[in-house]
């Protein structure tokens, strides 16, 4: 009997040392648990923040890319103009050499300032064998209206290219492309158009398209032409224009300080200067370089003109005539001199809405690109040679 009571009483002691041990084991796992559950809390928020610091290192290695990228631009264009600088002034060293020490006859001086205006214009003449001029204007096309009462549209006036640029407004930044004529007329508005958003705004309507560049104006402390790469989406040039006291070209659209043309020849600027502020002044550029090549002061007033534009290196200056709707070619200028304006003015346009705010000659169609109080207009321009005057 002691004997049952024996084991009995060492299979309790057993069962309890069995189950202390169970339960110690049971913390012991507690423990770890918690502790692995805490290091994969710890793991994952070490791995939220290593991502987050990763994103603020892209986002800034981005910005700084952005950053060395406009320096790089700027560099280059800081390159470029002190090049221009510097050919400027070997050109000012060429023509204003040292004064000789004796005396030269009156006629002689005379003959030699003649002998530089013949060569100029000589050097001139030679840009092209353009001798076209406007004999009437044949017919008018209103393709839609727009946009606002004032602005600018073109195609671009290069060979191969028949997309239409919509410059709406005159303090803007965002052109509106079109890839055809056809386009921009079944458009509902701008909703077939691709927006080409400018580094800048431009000033005034005054611009064009040439070869995938717009050129425009840009108006701060200083007149800049600007040279826009449309296809990269980046500036490729600007210049100051070297005259001071700019005055609003037309008397009818102050809002345009600068108005730029392409035709046969080339870039043109037409503007106005308070030393000749009753006149539209004429200058002749380098579409590369943006260089001033030759500058004229015409005969054209400003008062009461519309628009204008060049043929030929032809200035053709429209005006507001006293009838409604009604304007007409009023003044012509010919950087040539082989066109006087009692010859080639006095071509009335049809009857319209308002007035023109811009008028864009392309030379490939001979084409006017008119627009006029938010009508985009096409007239079609009956052409004759200058000598069969």
């Amino acid at each position: 009997m002691r004997v049952l009571v024996v084991l009995v009483t060492l299979a309790c002691f057993a069962s309890a040392q069995h189950q202390a041990l169970i339960d110690y084991l049971e913390r012991r796992l507690q423990t770890i648990e918690d502790r692995i559950s805490l290091w994969h809390e710890q793991t994952a928020r070490y791995a939220s923040e290593l991502r987050e610091l990763k994103q603020q290192m892209v986002s800034q290695l981005e910005s700084l890319d952005k950053e060395k990228e406009f320096l790089r631009v700027t560099l280059d264009g800081v390159g470029t103009r002190v090049d221009r600088v510097e050919r400027e002034l070997d050109y000012l060293e060429t023509q204003n050499g040292a004064q000789p020490c004796v005396d030269v006859d009156d006629k002689l001086i005379e003959q030699q300032v003649m002998l530089v205006k013949e060569k100029q214009k000589a050097k001139y003449s030679k840009l092209s064998d353009c001798s076209d001029m406007i004999s009437s204007i044949k017919a008018m096309k209103i393709l839609k209206r727009v946009g606002g009462p004032k602005g600018m549209w073109t195609k671009d006036t290069g060979r191969g290219s028949g997309k239409v640029y919509i410059f709406n407004g005159t303090d803007e930044d965002t052109i509106h492309e079109f890839a055809s004529v056809q386009d921009f007329a079944r458009s509902q508005g701008m909703s077939l158009a691709k927006n080409l958003k400018l580094p800048s705004a431009w000033k005034g309507t005054g611009h064009v398209v040439f070869n995938n560049y717009a050129y425009y104006i840009n108006q701060a402390e200083e007149m800049m032409v600007v040279k826009y790469d449309m296809k990269n989406s980046s500036v490729t040039d600007s210049a100051v224009f070297p005259v001071q006291d700019h005055l609003p070209v037309y008397g009818l659209t102050p809002e345009t300080v600068m108005d730029l043309a392409v035709d046969e020849e080339g870039l043109w600027a037409i503007y106005a200067t308070r030393q000749n502020e009753r006149y539209i002044s004429m200058a002749k550029m380098d579409v590369n370089t943006l260089d001033i090549e030759q500058m004229w002061d015409s005969n054209c007033p400003r008062e009461n003109a519309e628009a204008a534009f060049i043929i030929c290196g032809t200035l053709y200056v429209v005006y507001n005539t006293k009838q409604p709707g009604r304007s007409r070619i009023q003044c012509v200028f010919d950087a040539n001199d082989m066109l006087t304006n009692e010859e080639a003015s006095l071509v009335y346009f049809p009857k319209r809405y308002g007035a023109h705010s811009s008028l864009k000659y392309n030379p490939q169609e001979q084409l006017l690109y008119a627009w006029d109080d938010g009508y985009q207009i096409l007239y079609k321009l009956v052409m004759k040679k200058k000598l069969e005057i």
